[in-house]
């Protein structure tokens, strides 16, 4: 037999529905850390139209993390300074984060030395990177009882960090560098590269003189040029479909033709 539709109950769960995703929107944005609304955090330098997002990771050592303008710091980031809260880390800041800098949701950078992001870097979601490793010297004691190593970390502006990539203490980056997903990085990292792997080894590279090697499989994108508007781009969607189901056409006559032969 049919089951009845209780359409009150129906009702009511859309409404309350409607009601949780207001209430979190509203949340989410009361949450978000912004240089006018810092909250609690105490943070060494936030930029205008910085904004780090709620729910927030861990945050700790606020005063010692510098925080350019217009970033953007995903869900469940987490962003420390210094082995522990409440330290004295001394007058010059551990964390820093250039401008238009986006930080992919639940990345964490953990800077208990110097760690320098520069301008212009995008994080995908989940990347780690951390100025401390566990040491195993001793034989005799348990790892994370010994004290761990600490190197500095910098990242050059305008890298690409894919989703998953680790950075481990002492890498140094350069400048407009491709982090494939899932790598693992350390050691040095020349500008204009393309690394993959764990460890993480240089893939492709541009040089002014050879350009990239190995080449690109694919031509460069076109930017969409100044002054055109959506109402043109639509139009020239509409055209590429008209092209596509012409040339479909075509081929289907030409294998119809092929057939009869």
């Amino acid at each position: 037999m049919p089951t009845r539709k209780n359409t009150f109950s129906s009702w009511r769960r859309r409404l309350a529905q409607r009601a949780v995703h207001a209430a979190w929107s509203w949340v989410q944005r009361t949450g978000s850390v912004t240089a006018e609304h810092p909250g609690r955090f105490r943070f060494g330098a936030i930029g205008t139209g910085t904004r780090l997002a709620f729910p927030l990771g861990t945050v700790f050592g606020e005063p010692w993390i510098h925080l350019g303008a217009h970033c953007i710091i995903g869900e469940q980031v987490t962003l420390t300074a210094g082995l522990m809260p409440d330290l004295d880390l001394g007058p010059d800041p551990i964390l820093r984060i250039g401008d238009g800098v986006v930080l992919g949701r639940g990345s964490h950078v953990v800077a208990d030395t110097s760690v320098t992001i520069g301008s212009d870097c995008y994080f995908g979601p989940y990347v780690y990177v951390t100025s401390t490793n566990h040491s195993y010297d001793d034989p005799h004691q348990p790892i994370g009882k010994q004290w761990p190593r600490m190197e500095p970390i910098e990242i050059g502006p305008g890298c690409w960090i894919g989703t998953g990539a680790v950075i481990l203490p002492g890498a140094r980056i350069g400048r407009n560098v491709v982090v494939a997903a899932g790598s693992v990085v350390r050691g040095k990292v020349p500008d204009h590269a393309v690394v993959a792997g764990a460890p993480a080894r240089v893939v492709r590279r541009w040089t002014p003189d050879e350009g990239w090697q190995p080449p690109l499989r694919t031509p460069p994108p076109v930017p969409i040029p100044d002054g055109v508007t959506s109402e043109q781009l639509i139009a020239l969607g509409e055209l590429d479909e008209e092209a596509a189901a012409r040339l479909a056409a075509l081929g289907e006559a030409q294998q119809s033709r092929g057939a009869r032969r």
